[in-house]
């Protein structure tokens, strides 16, 4: 990932992805803009997530998930944070893509992000354990 022509850097505090990769243990962040009008069904969804999500998420290798949500200059972000322990990412994305729990799932948390305001996955600068 670069941005305005900024490079990745890595040191002792910042391992490549590859060493990363190597501890069996991955960890992902993404942010998006929250829809101030729906912010209490996204708060509401998140106080008792489907069983089914949650299972799906676990077999996928998924851990230590969680979700903040942030006010930066009048407009709230949703932060989420998660490592990945299984072998296979890709499979494990496209089980999750394919369920149909987590299907209904993101149609209906998708009214809870801002239209038109571009979101991603974050990346790690520090990392310390």
């Amino acid at each position: 990932m670069t941005c305005n022509n900024v490079t990745p850097v890595y040191g002792p505090t910042n391992p490549t992805p590859e060493q990363e990769i190597a501890t069996g243990r991955r960890r992902f962040g993404s942010v998006f803009a929250l829809n101030p009008e729906n912010e209490q069904l996204y708060r509401d969804l998140h106080a008792d997530t489907w069983s089914g999500v949650l299972k799906r998420l676990h077999d996928s290798g998924f851990r230590n998930y969680s979700v903040f949500i942030a006010e930066l200059a009048g407009q709230k972000y949703v932060i989420g944070y998660w490592e990945y322990v299984g072998e296979d990412l890709d499979a494990d994305m496209k089980a999750i893509d394919a369920d149909p729990d987590t299907q209904r799932w993101l149609e209906t948390l998708d009214c809870c992000s801002m239209p038109g305001v571009e979101c991603g996955e974050m990346e790690r600068v520090f990392y310390m354990e």
